[in-house]
């Protein structure tokens, strides 16, 4: 297939490490999308508005990272309700007349992947228990999977108090109810259907030796470098199926993929490259 050339981009700070060049430009390559790149911009938060508004037509659409997914709301016509729930957009899409579309495949992705792993497989029957670790950014698209997965509770375990009450407001549009808890009640709320991991990497380290895994409970751990992470490894030791974070960032990006072409994504492709870059990255 061949198309007028168009570009993409990933915006965050810092962005050199981001694997999503790899993953579109073989998306782009399997697709025959002849002429379309994919590249990296160094952006800020308070840089993404002006930076978007200076975008020639050739620009199809932007996958944002942190810390800039708040603020590309802003710069949209339109926001889809899923984004507009959660506060944040990871996708920008440029719309016929030249106005920017708002969405959030970080949430749809991870739907995707944990209905892979057999999340919701029984809704709507049974509705999952779920536990988030973790109140950043991370958890808000939790939230919002675990509403579409079929939940209509979620505990959200945190170190700070007032992170979580950030996150009322997200629960309340999602039609969830919203239970903090400490950290020091981690292990116990371990024991549900889905244990989502949001924390920075070694922060969930302690509870690995500690966690008494039900064979049934799903873990997604959103850290994928180093990987497996110890709270990761356990759970897989004791047979839990377990979703890592590069599951997510292929997911998610191919949903973008399919907003910014119009054409389906070629995923096995896509999940190939990023196997080779991160088999790469290790022999480095």
């Amino acid at each position: 297939m061949t198309v007028a050339p168009r570009r993409a981009a990933v915006l965050g700070k810092p962005i050199a490490h981001s694997l999503s060049p790899v993953i579109h430009n073989a998306g782009y390559a399997a697709a025959g999308l002849a002429g379309w790149s994919y590249t990296r911009i160094e952006c800020a938060a308070a840089e993404l508005p002006d930076l978007v508004a200076g975008l020639g037509p050739e620009w199809a659409g932007l996958s944002v990272t942190m810390p800039g997914k708040e603020a590309a709301l802003t710069v949209a016509a339109e926001v889809s309700p899923v984004a507009a729930a959660v506060g944040a957009a990871n996708t920008l899409v440029r719309r016929p007349d030249g106005t920017w579309y708002a969405d959030n495949t970080d949430v749809t992705g991870m739907v995707d992947v944990l209905t892979s792993a057999g999340v919701g497989a029984n809704a709507p029957r049974v509705v999952p228990t779920v536990t988030v670790l973790g109140a950043g950014g991370t958890a808000r698209a939790a939230l919002a999977a675990a509403a579409r997965l079929g939940a209509t509770g979620v505990t959200v375990v945190a170190r700070r108090t007032a992170a979580v009450e950030e996150l009322v407001p997200v629960a309340t549009a999602l039609g969830l109810t919203l239970t903090a808890a400490p950290w020091a009640d981690a292990v116990a709320l371990a024991d549900v259907d889905l244990l989502i991991s949001t924390v920075p990497k070694g922060a969930a380290d302690e509870l690995a030796g500690v966690v008494r895994w039900r064979p049934t409970t799903v873990l997604f751990d959103a850290i994928y470098d180093p990987w497996p992470t110890p709270l990761a490894a356990s759970a897989a030791a004791a047979g839990c199926p377990v979703v890592s974070g590069l599951d997510l960032l292929l997911a998610q990006a191919v949903g973008q993929f399919v907003q910014f072409t119009g054409v389906p994504a070629p995923r096995a492709a896509m999940a190939a490259a990023l196997t080779a870059a991160r088999v790469a990255a290790r022999v480095d």
